[in-house]
């Protein structure tokens, strides 16, 4: 269910919908750092009986996510100008001015009663609609550096929620919302201590992948022993799963290698390390799982944030972080070697993420949104 540009439209909420619930539009897109959190919220806000209809573009993850969740998606044209150049600096009133109209009429036409803003592209024109139609407008951050469009639309928001304090200086600290089945997984002290055989590795370049860890963990895992390597369930991204597998195959290193994981309960349950990004859900994902990491924050991320969010993890001694620049495939397979031979490491590390979750965010997310919709 897709509704674009100025052909759009949206589900009538029914008239149970309407005399017992209440009206929401979330606001995400781009990628599953957005996009995920933005779904579980959406799962409690439907479960509290609210109708909810999506704003974003076809050009994100949200185009195959939000209708596969029978959630509207409403699409706009918008896109990001920081970076792009001259060019795209003077295209940009031309786009906001239309993304604007094109939010201004989904808006009219869903008549919300709140405005979710998770990040996105999308976020910036649609709470701008909202505020000129009178629509209170709460907003989520998930970075702990805020991006530039939560810092200006923060200022017009109703209530501002953040992942990490201090993000943004009149935020309430609720965390990142995860998937509930993640929280739910047992602790790492039941999960991790007594398994046998090779340790399990888990890489994970979020939902687009990592081209640097793609390319380099198949030469590094090569440089270790066959009988001293972890079993690898590596997640390449849609674009990179054939190239990874061929680089598998090229160092004879066995892998499972797959463009994305659906289950990411069972995923993480499976592994008894990972290797990642350190984007704020991954963040999230493996503190709420119970999982150390090797943390590889991606080097081009907006204000350095995923270093930002990453140190988190290191200072209380649940990851282990490598800057990409640094990145070679000895120094890796030394890493990964030194990981697979320390089984007290790993679980002392998976039980210090876990002291650091902050669950019940999607909850909380959805509770505030309610009260502001309804005051």
């Amino acid at each position: 269910m897709v509704a674009n540009r100025d052909n759009l439209s949206t589900a009538t909420p029914s008239s149970e919908t309407l005399a017992n619930g209440c009206r929401v539009m979330i606001m995400a897109g781009g990628t599953g750092g957005h996009v995920f959190p933005a779904l579980a919220v959406a799962d409690q806000l439907r479960a509290a009986n609210a109708s909810v209809a999506w704003l974003g573009t076809q050009r994100g993850i949200e185009s195959d996510l939000v209708p596969a969740a029978g959630i509207v998606l409403n699409c706009i044209d918008i896109e990001g100008i920081r970076g792009r150049g001259l060019s795209a600096l003077l295209k940009a009133p031309l786009l906001l001015w239309r993304s604007l109209r094109q939010a201004l009429t989904v808006l009219s036409d869903f008549q919300p009663q709140v405005v979710l803003g998770m990040g996105g592209f999308a976020s910036g024109p649609g709470a701008v609609a909202a505020r000129l139609k009178g629509i209170p407008i709460v907003i989520h951050e998930q970075n702990s550096v805020a991006g530039t469009t939560n810092k200006l639309v923060s200022r017009i928001a109703q209530r501002v929620m953040q992942g990490f304090p201090g993000a943004l200086a009149n935020g309430e600290w609720c965390g990142n919302p995860v998937r509930p089945e993640i929280a739910h997984l047992s602790a790492p002290e039941q999960r991790l201590a007594n398994r046998g055989g090779l340790p399990r590795l888990l890489v994970l370049g979020g939902s687009r992948g990592a081209l640097a860890i793609n390319q380099l963990l198949p030469a590094a895992l090569a440089l270790i022993a066959p009988h001293q390597r972890p079993q690898v369930r590596h997640q390449t991204g849609k674009l990179h799963c054939a190239a990874t597998q061929a680089l598998y195959d090229a160092a004879a290193v066995s892998a499972e290698v797959v463009p994305f994981i659906d289950q990411m309960d069972e995923a993480y349950g499976w592994a008894d390390f990972a290797i990642c990004r350190a984007g704020a859900l991954t963040v999230a994902e493996l503190t709420s799982a119970g999982l150390g990491a090797l943390l590889i924050p991606f080097p081009f991320a907006i204000d350095d944030h995923q270093t930002v969010n990453g140190k988190l993890l290191v200072d209380q001694g649940a990851a282990l972080m490598i800057a990409q620049s640094d990145l070679t495939p000895a120094l890796l397979a030394g890493q990964i070697s030194a990981l697979c031979s320390d089984s007290e490491g790993r679980l002392k590390m998976a039980i210090n993420a876990r002291q650091l979750a902050k669950n019940g965010a999607a909850e909380r997310v959805a509770d505030v949104c309610l009260e502001v919709a309804h005051a």
